[in-house]
């Protein structure tokens, strides 16, 4: 993919301002670096990479990609495996610096960007709560002043007090999901979460997200379930190898790139 050869990078953090969009990103750009070759060992490779004979083909995870999600807003992104849109949310989040391009978040993120992430498998799904409510940037007190409602959502009394490595695929999006959205964001980031689980606790996942949407914060979703972008969403977006395929109208989108799939 073509790619200028002065990049721009800029990264910022703005407060929140109610006229402005919650999400902005103009000509962004994400480039990974993938050596040509498979070594052995991280030693071989470095021996290698010191003496200037480790070949490389870049790869545009994100390829010029621009977008404005506004407040109060569902916003959907479709795309098959390895289109960008989990990098996508991931620069939304700040987890990851682009290669180019600027982007521009206003007020408090709350991001859901895999099952698992910010929890420990050793540790007890009480002492998760913790963790990921930290991890997230709340004091202890406000995490226990949540945690029988956090509890609650997630139907997991039973099983509160076992170690993680217990819990099945489900339960864990069910804690995760319960503690991302104890707090209102201001924007809240999920990826693929909605898609494990009971249909009873992806109702929950729904109801949820709308009563954040009627309190003015804005959604940005990746989801396989293209029923569920048709459904949830607003405006949708679908990736394709990096690019901004079509954006628009959700069951438009979602037309095209079915369209795509059976080409």
């Amino acid at each position: 993919m073509s790619s200028p050869t002065v990049p721009e990078v800029s990264l910022e953090t703005a407060p929140y301002r109610s006229a402005a969009p919650v999400v902005q990103l103009d000509d962004v750009g994400v480039r990974y670096r993938v050596p040509l070759e498979r070594y052995g060992s991280f030693k071989e490779y470095m021996i290698r990479r010191l003496q200037g004979r480790v070949d490389y083909h870049e790869l545009w995870a994100l390829d010029s990609v621009s977008l404005a999600v506004h407040e109060g807003e569902v916003f959907g992104v479709v795309g098959r495996n390895g289109a960008g849109k989990s990098t996508l949310l991931k620069v939304i989040s700040r987890v990851l610096r682009p290669t180019r391009g600027r982007v521009r978040v206003w007020g408090h993120v709350a991001p859901l960007l895999e099952l698992g992430a910010g929890f420990h498998s050793e540790l007890t799904g009480r002492e998760n709560v913790f963790l990921n409510g930290a991890l997230l940037g709340h004091m202890q007190a406000e995490i226990a002043r949540k945690f029988e409602e956090i509890l609650e959502f997630a139907d997991l009394e039973a099983f509160i007090d076992a170690p993680l490595r217990t819990f099945s695929s489900g339960m864990v999006a069910r804690l995760g999901f319960a503690v991302a959205t104890a707090w209102d964001p201001d924007l809240l980031i999920l990826d693929e979460v909605l898609a494990v689980g009971d249909e009873a606790f992806q109702q929950k996942c729904h109801h949820r997200i709308q009563s954040f949407q009627h309190k003015g914060a804005t959604v940005v979703l990746v989801s396989h379930n293209l029923g569920q972008i048709v459904a949830l969403c607003q405006r949708a977006m679908w990736l394709d190898h990096g690019a901004v395929r079509a954006e628009g109208e959700p069951s438009a989108v979602v037309a095209r790139y079915r369209e795509s799939q059976q080409a």
